[in-house]
């Protein structure tokens, strides 16, 4: 079986409760694979990054197999504004955030309610420098585990969503973006774009953000904040100190 997302944002679990903790969203338009229902619950596979959890199955609309593969191997239309809103013939307002997807409209087959959008789209590969334009949109957005919209969401959340405006594909979680591109050996070669991560004491990476020029970096820590970086890892002026310990720094594109 198959869904897609047809409300705003619905939380993805890590078991099938609504007690249990959110390990990411599933966001307006977003397709998935339905791997096991549970009771009032669906266990989905995201199809843009593979990530697993549960979801409410009042929460999704089910399309066919063939619509599934239709989406997956279309261009990607994105929402671009911060916030706007898909609207219907009976007046049906809908608010969807950055990053919501709009690609099915044009299928009459999965929009059923006849959603029509007329805000700013976005679809296609941007180039690199505009990483950090698309990251600015983010910036004081609350941090919220397992988020990734404006109104709240975690340091990997925030690099996958900045990267996915711009037509690239990373993984969901810090330790998994961080296996993906090319190390560098220091900051001095990396440019406005590149992530660097961060780990613990126990030498597991924790902390993503994205490298600005002039040693910046813009990450998602309490919420989105532009900091400091140096050899140790991200210096925050409001507090004098090092809040995050660099592990590597990776040319994604």
């Amino acid at each position: 079986m198959f869904g897609i997302c047809n409300l705003a944002i619905v939380p993805v679990r890590f078991e099938p409760s609504d007690r249990s903790e959110i390990v990411t969203q599933v966001l307006f338009g977003e397709h998935f694979e339905i791997l096991e229902q549970q009771n009032q619950w669906s266990k989905i596979k995201i199809q843009f990054d593979d990530y697993e959890g549960w979801v409410d199955s009042k929460q999704y609309q089910i399309i066919s197999e063939a619509n599934y593969n239709s989406l997956s191997s279309d261009v990607q239309i994105l929402n671009a504004d911060l916030i706007d809103y898909i609207t219907s013939p009976d007046n049906l307002l809908l608010p969807i955030p950055l990053g919501a997807s709009l690609t099915f409209l044009n299928n009459s087959e999965i929009n059923t309610s006849n959603f029509e959008f007329e805000g700013t789209k976005t679809s296609g590969i941007k180039p690199k420098i505009n990483l950090i334009n698309t990251a600015y949109m983010y910036l004081n957005a609350p941090y919220l585990w397992g988020g990734k919209t404006p109104f709240g969401l975690d340091c990997s959340g925030f690099t996958q969503m900045v990267y996915k405006l711009n037509g690239y594909k990373i993984h969901r979680d810090a330790s998994q973006q961080a296996m993906q591109g090319d190390p560098l050996s220091f900051i001095e070669e990396s440019e406005a774009g590149d992530l660097a991560f961060f780990d613990n004491e126990e030498g597991n990476i924790i902390h993503v953000g994205i490298i600005m020029d002039n040693n910046y970096i813009i990450h998602a820590s309490g919420k989105v904040r532009i900091d400091r970086l140096d050899h140790l890892g991200i210096y925050n002026p409001e507090t004098n100190r090092h809040t995050h310990k660099l592990r590597v720094i990776k040319k994604i594109i």
